[in-house]
């Protein structure tokens, strides 16, 4: 009895270790394409030319470390790029999420006529792709142009207008979004708010707000990320480079007759993505922590 205790002691451990390292050996295997290819990015940066993830100097040899290709951080039409970028990604960031946590609390709070249609419609909205509205876009766009005040700042081939087309078609995620985070604050304080006389403005401004930080903090991390990394709408309504963004530029760089040096495309691409990086860095706490605005109540 004994030896076949000691026999099945060794089998029994190496089954165990096996099944807790299972999960990790396919969750490696799952990252390492993702991995490679951002070690593949780096490398290209730094060197005249790659064969796999080895980098080639002018002479075929493993080695050639060079600056050249970040040449671009001289020229001022980059700097002029990602203002433009910084632009569209802070106008989502305060247009959807000024607009969208209004129609969330009105929808979250209020009963009014056409309430739920008006909710089924914003889901119907976010159901089309913008590809399909392109044409649409154009002709708003180019009526905006006309107006006077708003045309040089919001029309066509403006970055005010990109933001505004960008802000539109993010807006029914946002107020669903925040629609969620409304439901999940008690009536206590609104209620009091409200008997002491307080307005509605002002509950919104002064009560609830401050109790959907985490919802406000997720939904302006995904307008910011969505409007940095944006290129469909920017490339079809902006021309030439006074008013194109990061991706934008990075797209003009390839060429259909001359050659294209990767190796430049891969810097502007990282140079392109450090902002990101750094912005996740400092506000992945507030995605993790997303559900932890109010407590469950209401209507």
């Amino acid at each position: 009895m004994a030896t076949t205790t000691r026999d099945i002691g060794p089998l029994y451990n190496l089954r165990r270790f096996l099944g807790r390292s299972l999960p990790y050996v396919l969750l490696i295997i799952s990252i390492l394409p993702i991995v490679i290819g951002y070690a593949w990015l780096i490398i290209a940066t730094f060197s005249y030319r790659t064969e796999g993830l080895f980098p080639i100097d002018a002479n075929g040899n493993i080695g050639g470390w060079t600056l050249r290709n970040w040449a671009f951080l001289r020229d001022p039409k980059i700097w002029h790029v990602t203002l433009n970028s910084l632009g569209i990604a802070l106008g989502m960031v305060v247009g959807v999420g000024f607009v969208s946590s209004l129609a969330a609390y009105a929808l979250s709070r209020m009963n009014f006529a056409g309430r739920k249609a008006f909710l089924s419609l914003t889901l119907i909205l976010h159901a089309f792709p913008s590809v399909t509205l392109l044409i649409a876009i154009f002709f708003v766009l180019n009526f905006i142009s006309g107006i006077p005040v708003l045309g040089p700042r919001f029309g066509y081939n403006t970055v005010g207008g990109v933001a505004l087309v960008m802000v539109s078609l993010e807006l029914p995620l946002g107020v669903w979004l925040m629609k969620g985070f409304f439901d999940n604050i008690s009536w206590d304080m609104e209620r009091a708010a409200l008997i002491d006389g307080a307005s509605r403005f002002r509950v919104w401004w002064e009560i609830i707000l401050p109790q959907i930080k985490p919802g406000l903090a997720a939904l302006a991390i995904f307008n910011f990320l969505s409007g940095w990394s944006a290129f469909l709408i920017p490339f079809t309504f902006t021309v030439g480079t006074k008013v194109a963004n990061l991706p934008v530029y990075l797209r003009q760089l390839i060429s259909d007759t001359a050659p294209t040096n990767w190796n430049q495309i891969a810097a502007v691409g990282l140079f392109q993505l450090i902002p990101v990086m750094i912005f996740f860095i400092f506000t992945q706490e507030m995605l993790l922590n997303i559900y932890s605005g109010g407590a469950k109540g209401g209507v």
